[in-house]
């Protein structure tokens, strides 16, 4: 422990958001990172507890609480203290393949089960995180370490998103030859379409996937196997398959007036963004290039991260207004007896997106305990209006469990002229299960025996979203660790990567 009392001498101090207002302007992201020697103060608020829960990584009642990655955070804390950045960095590197991305989407599980926050304020471990390995680029220690012996294995991954990239980081360091298969134009994934550009600009993804490709990984983008290319010839072609194709599927909803234009899911929405950003030099949004919000009535279905970012760029591109539905009650605004410490604090959070809307218009955009019951069209087809519903919590008198059901009479019409759903995912596309043969659960995840990646198909494995069904990238690069290490102990007899 680098400074037994700095917890009670320093103040957590974070990095600096830019006001709303401003940030709105335009795509980047707004976070100011702190000086180096402001971040070692951050770093010497770091108690090294006994029982360090920010390392944890397990579930409490349901929830995760501390890093999935089992992140060796107390340890990289002290090295950062010290100003020894670089051994920080490799001692950070030895659990999670990319804290670039993690440093930035992550929601920070580990800040949530610190002891320091048990009384007070966690430590920045997220800001901490950032440091180190921006750090780390910057001085050069991230570079590319080429493999210098090869086991003569040939790995396909299919899917590019966070478990696909894990699983080909680590089976490339292990000396087998790595593919990953992507049916967009470009890697990433959920990274590059589903994650806005404000929260992970996607030049820290081609930063990394270049030192990747430099390592020996190599990146078949525009392939869609199972439509593009046969499952067959890739199982032919290569000793063992991974299947990391996410949770593909949105989840709809089926009300009537749902095929009227205007109505789009949230994925779609983010990634045309996305797409018009960077089809350009200047990064900037050209008119008729994406799905536009700019002087629309926006209505967001869905109130957790992927609504927010609906939300957030809706603002971006100039929203006449913007209303954003939650099916359940808002949550309290701190921790109840029934939701102790160390436990995911289940309270209301105010994200990015909303903080810019409530800064714009004057309100929180989010009304909770409603939904939509009907679409209205205008005579060119276009949804012009919604009648919304209130919701209740009611007991069900078969199962026992507790439903939101509508309320009776508490219909109300609010104009709206672009419908964002952002209600969730389903599990893994049915042609790509079919095509590799591979067998899917009730919510068509790919199934396997608990705690195991292996699938029904012969020498064909999985992990991610479209393993454990819709979920966060810290969770995602968990698995893409996990089944690496399957692989490599399916292809060698024996593992060595070690990854905890």
């Amino acid at each position: 422990m680098g400074k037994a009392t700095g917890f009670m001498e320093y103040d957590r101090q974070d990095k600096k958001a830019e006001a709303p207002k401003e940030r709105i302007r335009n795509f980047k992201e707004f976070y100011k990172p702190l000086s180096e020697e402001e971040q070692k103060i951050q770093g010497a608020r770091c108690m090294s507890c006994g029982v360090p829960f920010c390392q944890f990584g397990q579930m409490i009642m349901g929830m995760a609480s501390g890093c999935p990655l089992h992140n060796l955070i107390p340890e990289w804390n002290d090295l950062l203290y010290h100003g020894n950045w670089e051994e920080a960095y490799y001692r950070l590197k030895k659990t999670n393949n990319f804290p670039e991305f993690t440093s930035r989407v992550c929601p920070a599980l580990c800040e949530a089960a610190c002891t320091c926050g048990l009384n007070g304020d966690a430590v920045a471990t997220k800001s901490n995180e950032y440091g180190i390995i921006e750090h780390a680029y910057k001085m050069g220690y991230a570079d590319a370490r080429p493999v210098k012996v090869r086991t003569g294995k040939k790995v396909a991954i299919v899917g590019s998103g966070p478990s696909g990239l894990a699983a080909a980081d680590l089976l490339n360091r292990r000396g087998h030859h790595v593919t990953v298969f992507e049916r967009e134009d470009k890697v990433g994934g959920l990274l590059r379409y589903g994650i806005p550009n404000m929260k992970l600009e996607k030049q820290i993804i081609d930063r990394k996937i270049k030192i990747m490709e430099e390592e020996g990984v190599i990146f078949q983008t525009s392939c869609n196997i199972g439509k593009d290319k046969r499952a067959s010839s890739i199982l032919k072609e290569f000793d063992r398959v991974i299947l990391c194709c996410g949770a593909s599927n949105p989840r709809d909803i089926k009300v009537p007036g749902r095929k009227a234009d205007g109505i789009y899911f949230a994925v779609d929405f983010l990634k045309s963004t996305t797409k018009a950003l960077w089809a350009n030099p200047e990064h900037e949004l050209k008119e008729d290039t994406y799905i536009s919000a700019k002087g629309r009535k926006v209505m967001v279905i869905g109130g957790g991260d992927t609504g927010n970012d609906c939300v957030g760029t809706s603002m971006r591109h100039g929203a006449a207004s913007v209303l954003q539905l939650e099916m359940m009650p808002k949550a309290p605004d701190q921790r109840t007896e029934m939701n102790p410490w160390p436990e995911w604090p289940r309270v209301c959070k105010t994200d990015y997106g909303q903080q810019e809307a409530a800064a714009v218009f004057g309100q929180d955009p989010r009304v909770y305990q409603t939904t939509v019951k009907e679409f209205v069209k205008d005579k060119n087809g276009r949804v012009c209006k919604a009648i919304l519903v209130r919701l209740e919590s009611k007991q069900d008198a078969k199962t026992g469990r507790r439903m939101m059901v509508e309320i009776p009479g508490s219909e109300y019409e609010v104009e709206t002229d672009l419908v964002l759903i952002a209600a969730g995912f389903l599990g893994s596309e049915s042609y790509i299960t079919k095509a590799f043969g591979v067998e899917v659960n009730a919510r068509t995840n790919v199934s396997t025996n608990p705690g195991e990646y292996k699938t029904s198909a012969e020498h064909v494995f999985t992990a991610g979203d479209m393993h454990r069904g819709q979920s966060l990238v810290v969770w995602a690069i968990r698995e893409g660790r996990e089944v690496a290490e399957a692989v490599d102990k399916s292809l060698m007899g024996y593992t060595n990567l070690n990854i905890q």
